[in-house]
């Protein structure tokens, strides 16, 4: 609502303009003797009371509805008063009085823009019989400027009425997609709740089973009489329920869910690095290369979990597509940190990228896509964005975008400079 009493203090300046124009300019146009002193002492009253508005807008507090129809109703008014002392009805200049109408009915609710709305009639009505006669010398002249009037007002009501449709048809689209993305998100809600309510009846479910093979492996790795070769192996497997006991007990936490409260800040660097080191882990015989820009350094981030489980689900599409090198990229600018990460696979059409992490099921039938879904759900979250591209050469880049945190934007804007 502020906006759009700031809109109406603007063309509010417009109308000061014309009056004083119009009191200034149009006795010795048209010579034609006019009450200049009442004209004037209304266009100072509207300047007046716009100055008045403005600094309400400074120091006031926040006003209602109620306050975009005073603030019409102010206009009306001034115009009414005005065009008292020029003519009354028949000065053109009364058709001014429209595009308040149509601002009211774009901007008030239905009961404030028809008092309005009575308002101006009762105005018109009331200038059709008293007001301040104007008489040219010449009637000619007369008819003349008088149809000419009624051009430049109508030329005037044309413009800012189709201003205010503008504003409203703007105003609409904006709503229908705020609108659309709600419910796109709300679904997207519901759908992390779901995969939550599996992930817990998951974790619950194989639970007990993981612990018995722990139990097994730690049993068999003390053993004695088994060979070194066995003993790595029984290491191995080890590691990997180490893993899917982990993996699991996060699952819970994090789909559908917000990021746990209290959790270190670390060094993008670093952070990376050890996510990196992990997945090398799982993936032995995967191949990857990390490249830092200089930027980057110094910059951290909330160790969440949940980017780091983002993170690993990249790097797993990109090694499952890519018999290469996984390439995974490090960089910044002003607002966001960068982590990209970039195969040699076959690719996707353009159109099927945009559609990548949108749903939790893909209907290529080679996959649930869950994991994509959660990791765009994460970064979202986190204030961050998950892109696909095509990449130069062959191949797909995962680009994460993470927000620098302001006060770490600011100190490198000051240190770079």
């Amino acid at each position: 609502m502020m906006d759009q009493i700031r809109r109406l203090v603007w063309l509010r300046w417009c109308s000061v303009a014309l009056m004083a124009l119009c009191t200034l300019l149009v006795p010795g146009w048209l010579d034609v003797t006019l009450p200049v002193g009442s004209l004037l002492a209304v266009t100072l009253v509207m300047a007046a009371f716009n100055a008045f508005t403005l600094a309400v807008l400074a120091y006031g507090p926040k006003r209602e509805t109620s306050w975009l129809f005073v603030q019409l109703l102010a206009d009306l008014l001034g115009w009414a008063a005005f065009v008292y002392f020029s003519g009354g009805a028949t000065n053109p200049l009364i058709s001014l009085l429209l595009p308040l109408i149509a601002i009211g009915a774009a901007v008030l609710p239905a009961r404030l823009a028809w008092l309005l709305a009575a308002c101006a009639v009762g105005c018109y009505s009331l200038l059709w019989n008293f007001y301040t006669p104007v008489r040219l010398r010449d009637p000619d002249v007369a008819a003349y400027w008088h149809l000419a009037g009624m051009w430049v007002t109508f030329a005037l009501s044309a413009l800012v009425m189709v201003g205010v449709v503008l504003r409203m048809t703007a105003a609409l689209r904006a709503r229908d997609r705020a609108l659309a993305e709600a419910v796109q998100m709300r679904a997207r809600d519901q759908a992390l709740v779901s995969l939550g309510s599996l992930a817990a009846g998951a974790a619950h479910s194989l639970g007990t089973p993981l612990a018995t093979m722990r139990l097994l492996v730690d049993e068999l790795g003390a053993s004695r009489t088994l060979p070194e070769a066995a003993r790595e192996d029984i290491a191995l497997i080890g590691e990997q329920i180490e893993h899917c006991r982990k993996t699991l007990g996060v699952l819970t936490a994090r789909a559908g869910q917000r990021r746990a409260e209290g959790e270190a800040m670390v060094g993008v660097e670093a952070w990376v690095q050890h996510v990196l080191a992990g997945w090398q882990s799982q993936r032995p015989h995967a191949q990857s290369t990390l490249h830092v820009d200089e930027a980057v350094r110094g910059l951290s981030l909330l160790g969440d979990a949940t980017l780091a489980q983002a993170l690993e689900t990249l790097l797993n599409n990109a090694a499952d597509a890519s018999p290469e090198t996984v390439e995974v990229l490090l960089t910044r600018d002003p607002k966001q940190i960068r982590v990209e990460v970039m195969d040699r696979g076959p690719g996707m059409p353009r159109e099927k990228l945009r559609e990548l992490g949108q749903r939790p099921l893909e209907d290529d039938g080679k996959g649930l896509g869950i994991g994509l879904f959660l990791a765009r759900s994460a970064l979202e979250r986190a204030g961050g964005k998950l892109e696909f591209d095509e990449r130069p050469g062959g191949g797909t880049v995962a680009r994460m975008l993470l927000p620098v945190p302001a006060l770490q934007a600011e100190e490198t804007g000051v240190r770079d400079e």
